[in-house]
């Protein structure tokens, strides 16, 4: 088996230590004897929907969201959708959740989503909601703890067809007023959370790469259980910096 990632835009939405993410998702392969294949598509560049079974895009500032909404929508918008529908794995931390949405409003400049959840993001009065979180999600196996850490202006809302991925049992969320965080949609996660967040929360790892690999191969793998003693360390950490 092997594990086939693409990175989008990893050149522009890469602030919050999101090639931590990547590497951590290599290395949990390896261990495991699971091959991995990762590639990134940039500006122009076409997306093949069936190439990949998990899509990261990760986080950026405003100038680099700017440049990138307006090329998704134009180069990859229908390929990313179709991937998405087909059941790969998207994860979207920070400005790239925002992106997964109809639309990011700043200002007077309302920029393009990708449409594939129903969810708005607005840059309203107020301070940036950052700080340690701790939310709860349930992706299927019961109720499980997700820590990172959060830092954004913009306050994101969900609509009538859209879940949340958790409950915020400590930080602000999505938009510091209904204690809900992220958004789950199929395969489809996006977060605030970063930090970088796998590393932190090595159970979501492992769930993503088995979705992963079971959109390859038919059957969702049992994947072989890793000595996390440091990861299981790094969340502890991270839960009590959010005081969870």
């Amino acid at each position: 088996m092997e594990l086939r990632v693409l990175s989008l835009y990893p050149d522009q939405m890469n602030i919050y230590a999101d090639r931590g993410n990547i590497l951590f998702l290599q290395r949990r392969c390896e261990w495991r004897g699971i091959g991995f294949v990762h590639d990134g598509a940039g500006p122009g560049e076409p997306v093949d929907p069936g190439t990949h079974d998990l899509f990261y895009i990760g986080g950026g500032q405003d100038r680099d969201q700017r440049a990138v909404a307006a090329d998704m929508v134009a180069s990859k918008q229908e390929a990313i959708a179709a991937a998405a529908d087909d059941g790969a794995v998207l994860l979207a931390v920070c400005g790239g959740y925002q992106l997964l949405g109809h639309s990011y409003q700043l200002g007077e400049e309302k920029l393009p989503g990708l449409g594939i959840a129903d969810l708005e993001t607005v840059r309203e009065p107020g301070a940036r909601l950052i700080g340690n979180i701790a939310i709860e999600a349930d992706l299927g196996s019961g109720p499980k703890l997700i820590a990172g850490f959060e830092n954004h202006g913009g306050r994101t809302y969900l609509g009538p067809g859209a879940r949340p991925l958790g409950k915020v049992v400590s930080g602000h969320g999505n938009n510091d007023r209904d204690g809900l965080e992220g958004v789950r949609r199929d395969n489809v996660i996006g977060t605030y959370l970063h930090g970088p967040l796998l590393p932190k929360n090595a159970w979501l790892a492992d769930h993503l790469i088995a979705l992963a690999l079971e959109r390859r191969y038919g059957t969702r793998p049992e994947l072989e259980p890793l000595p996390d003693e440091l990861e299981a360390a790094a969340h502890d950490s991270a839960r009590r910096a959010a005081q969870s």
